[in-house]
């Protein structure tokens, strides 16, 4: 009571809490309760209402929440949107609409407290505060009122500071400038936004190399693949991964037990078949029918001698050498020792140590023009400071898929000079085609989406 008192006494007081009360609330929604609600200690009314352009109706005084679709509210942000002119207003003074409506909405006299305050995109936007009661506004609350509601438009703005870099703003600011280069009468080749465009569509037209990122890594150029020259199991490895080996020097052995036993049997069979022809011979001296049985036991003797030959040559090759010097590149022994193998699987390769090359995998969606002797860089992730230069060697004809289920284009470029850098790191290829329109480097990759998804 002593608090109502001493507003009634020193509206001045007030004014300055109030001031205080908006410069300190914690969010824009604080700050619209105020408004419509806390006004009420500088002046009795009955009925308040904030509206703003792009808000429209934000907040009405005892009410929580705005129903949008009420027509209280809807009819409000009408009236609010015609209202121009600051200070007391009635339905004398708006459109014949509103007249006759006034009375069901709106007590008889009204208050237009106008709150322009910056749009996000820089420009200014109408606003307002609309205070309604059931007795004419004196002079001197409207004017105890006009100053608070310049304190309220400045705290609003303070809360509203525009975005300057979003397309809208830009937008405006496009719009805004032409506005004024027209009011101001300078021809069309001085108008700052003609200048713009020019400027804008020389850089456009400015030729860049075409470049695209694929995944890259250091592989040999020639290496020599070692693959099983039989079928059996892989007993162990001489080797181990990445280790300098010699020419001959054995790399990895089968398992022989199941290849002697099969020699050993196919060599007791060659003697059995020698021994049956040796017989026969002997009785063809006094039988003429184990004669004619000759021929086909010396066939039976060269096919045993045949089989023996060939397990005793596989015999021979169960045990791996190195056909080169170079570097052995495969993967974990353990994966290999015990495992059965095919005849023609690849084991391992042998690679010259500087015999390198840069193998890039080139998506489908980025596959654009690459001539052979195009410019490759290869940036590894070990060293991402120094960049491995390269020139396009081939790409590939056909789209292979990837383990992750992707399809890419095989791309092998050769070294511009020797590496330090070994055989398997990996990094990003940075892919150079031929020179196109700045624009074409920009519009590139959603020209072609589009066109995929339209047809056209």
């Amino acid at each position: 009571m002593d608090r109502q008192n001493n507003a009634v006494a020193n509206p001045f007081a007030t004014l300055v809490d109030m001031a205080h009360r908006a410069r300190h609330v914690e969010s824009a929604v604080e700050l619209d309760f105020l408004a419509v609600n806390g006004t009420h200690a500088l002046a009795p009314y009955r009925q308040a209402a904030l509206w703003f352009e792009d808000r429209h109706v934000c907040a009405l005084s005892g009410v929580v929440q705005i129903e949008a679709n009420a027509p209280y509210a809807q009819w409000i942000g009408r009236l609010c949107g015609e209202l121009r002119q600051a200070g007391p207003v009635s339905a004398f003074d708006v459109p014949e609409p509103f007249a006759q409506e006034w009375g069901e909405w709106l007590p008889a006299y009204g208050l237009w407290l106008p709150l322009p305050v910056p749009g996000e995109t820089g420009e200014e936007l109408r606003g307002g505060l609309l205070l309604a009661r059931d007795i004419p506004w004196m002079d001197h609350e409207v004017a105890l009122l006009s100053e608070w509601a310049d304190i309220l438009r400045h705290a609003i703005a303070a809360r509203r500071r525009p975005v300057r870099w979003t397309p809208t703003a830009i937008r405006t600011r496009i719009r805004q400038r032409i506005a004024a280069d027209k009011a101001a009468g300078l021809p069309w080749w001085r108008r700052r936004a003609v200048q713009a465009s020019l400027a804008l569509v020389a850089v456009l037209c400015v030729p860049v190399r075409l470049t695209v990122l694929a995944p890259g890594e250091l592989v040999p150029a020639n290496p020599a693949a070692i693959r099983s020259p039989l079928e059996g199991v892989i007993a162990r490895f001489d080797v181990k991964p990445n280790d300098f080996v010699k020419k001959g020097q054995p790399l990895f052995e089968f398992d022989e037990a199941e290849l002697q036993s099969r020699a050993a049997v196919a060599a007791q069979a060659l003697a059995t078949a020698e021994a049956e022809y040796r017989q026969a011979l002997q009785q063809a001296l006094t039988d003429g029918k184990s004669k004619a049985q000759l021929a086909t036991l010396q066939g039976k003797i060269e096919e045993r001698r045949a089989e023996t030959d060939y397990l005793q040559g596989q015999a021979a090759r169960a045990r791996v050498t190195a056909p080169r010097d170079g570097i052995a590149l495969f993967d974990d022994p353990s994966e290999w020792v015990g495992r059965p193998v095919m005849t023609g699987e690849r084991i391992m390769r042998v690679a010259e140590p500087r015999d390198v090359e840069v193998e890039a995998w080139l998506a489908v969606g980025d596959a654009i023009p690459l001539e052979p002797g195009a410019p490759v860089s290869l940036y590894l992730a070990s060293g991402p400071l120094d960049a491995v230069d390269a020139r396009v060697r081939y790409v590939g004809y056909e789209a292979v898929a990837r383990p992750d289920g992707s399809y890419a284009y095989r791309v092998r470029a050769t070294l511009d000079a020797p590496s330090g850098q070994r055989v398997g790191l990996k990094g990003t290829a940075k892919l150079s085609g031929g020179r196109v329109p700045v624009a074409y480097w920009i519009l590139r990759r959603p020209l072609a989406t589009v066109r995929q998804a339209l047809g056209w």
